[in-house]
């Protein structure tokens, strides 16, 4: 089970924290899992599954330049 605080969803989502705070008051955001000192924690496989639904974007890693031949 893999767990995400508001920067790890704003890394996959490419977004700042504060856009993920904005988000997460949306009706069809998922809800927090758990709420530590340090902030709400998410499912990051609610969060894939929400932006997969939604279209935000993905980040992709950038090819290795010996793999493009």
């Amino acid at each position: 089970m893999e767990l995400w605080a508001a920067q790890e969803i704003g890394d996959h989502l490419n977004v700042s924290r504060q856009r993920v705070s904005q988000l997460s008051t949306r009706h069809d955001f998922p809800a927090p899992v758990a709420t530590l000192a340090v902030g709400r924690i998410w499912l990051a496989d609610d969060i894939r599954a929400w932006a997969a639904r939604h279209g935000r974007p993905i980040p992709v890693s950038e090819p290795d330049e010996g793999a493009l031949g």
